[in-house]
């Protein structure tokens, strides 16, 4: 459908910890109108305002829009994304794209097939730190990039209770891991742990190797009461460190001084540099995801996250899982 001028009609499904976000920027942003917001359980955090509160996405789609950002629980993504596919509506569905690879593929197949547009909320991407640290890697200021360790921990999300810190938390790291460097993953091998007596793992460590040999790993839990979001990406020239809590980006050069003392002269190591902390503007993340997503609705150029890049994040998600329950390797 053309849109001469006048505004997309968007709506919300899932009203939870995440998707009342989603309400509150998508009521902000230009070019799209909120008409609509549904969740079987009501409007539990009061986010409504004057639009109708339906129950599902049938009656979202007998409303009228022409985008939806999905937000419901990750067990019923693949339903509700399906629904919209064939009613020819745009989806901005929330990570992980799905709880399995083969709920991804239909998803991915059916909008594909229906040429509508699709898109997964790996918000991390959005961060300021990382597009930074993507921006200047991609300019070459780090050289090549040898290793990237990501530390995600913190206390347990009261929102979540049908996938385990994998496929909720992980799917973050190994999304920017991947974008960040421009370079898919070869193979991981991980350990996993249930600590906390839910059926799904809690913890998880996550050894991987990257295509061109970038060695990574992932440190994800929700036992700490230490919260951290931190990357650090490290290359010939240097290491980046971007902390996607405060959205700070830090460059730590590799120095240059030459060594006056002869037995160390020969390692052939680094040694400490400059250290700078780029000001950087922060917009907030889920605003430049929304934005891509409208962008992407209405033919622009786009950086929304696609399904394919959400498919092969499950993909790599799963892959994980399986390394710990069978202590393997396993090559993707």
């Amino acid at each position: 459908m053309s849109h001469s001028g006048a505004a997309l009609r968007g709506a919300i499904i899932g009203l939870g910890m995440m998707g009342r976000h989603h309400v509150r920027v998508l009521r902000s942003l230009e070019g799209v109108d909120l008409v609509a917001v549904a969740d079987p359980g009501g409007d539990v955090h009061a986010v409504a305002g004057d639009v109708p509160v339906y129950e599902n996405v049938t009656q979202l789609i007998e409303h009228g829009i022409d985008l939806c950002v999905v937000a419901v629980p990750t067990i019923f993504h693949e339903e509700v994304a399906l629904e919209l596919a064939a009613a020819g509506v745009h989806a901005l569905i929330e990570k992980p794209l799905a709880n399995d690879v083969a709920g991804a593929q239909r998803i991915c197949d059916a909008f594909e097939g229906a040429g509508l547009v699709g898109a997964v909320g790996h918000i991390e991407r959005f961060n300021p730190a990382v597009q930074e640290a993507r921006r200047r890697i991609e300019a070459g200021e780090l050289g090549d990039i040898y290793q990237i360790t990501t530390r995600r921990q913190g206390p347990f999300p009261a929102r979540i209770a049908d996938v385990g810190v994998v496929l909720d938390l992980a799917t973050h790291d190994i999304d920017l891991t991947a974008w960040v460097t421009g370079r898919q993953f070869a193979s991981v091998s991980a350990n996993t742990a249930r600590r906390s007596g839910r059926p799904h793992e809690d913890l998880v460590s996550i050894s991987g190797l990257l295509e061109t040999g970038i060695v990574t790993n992932h440190l994800v839990n929700w036992l700490s009461p230490v919260k951290e979001r931190y990357t650090m990406v490290t290359g010939e020239k240097g290491a980046f460190v971007a902390d996607t809590l405060t959205a700070d980006f830090t460059f730590y050069e590799n120095g240059t001084v030459p060594t006056q003392w002869d037995s160390i002269a020969s390692f052939r190591g680094v040694s400490e540099g400059n250290v700078t902390r780029f000001a950087i503007v922060k917009r907030e993340p889920l605003l430049a995801e929304q934005e891509a997503f409208r962008d992407a609705v209405l033919g622009t150029e786009s950086h929304v996250v696609t399904l394919a890049q959400g498919l092969r994040t499950v993909t790599v998600a799963q892959a994980v899982l399986r390394a710990a329950a069978e202590g393997s390797v396993v090559n993707l």
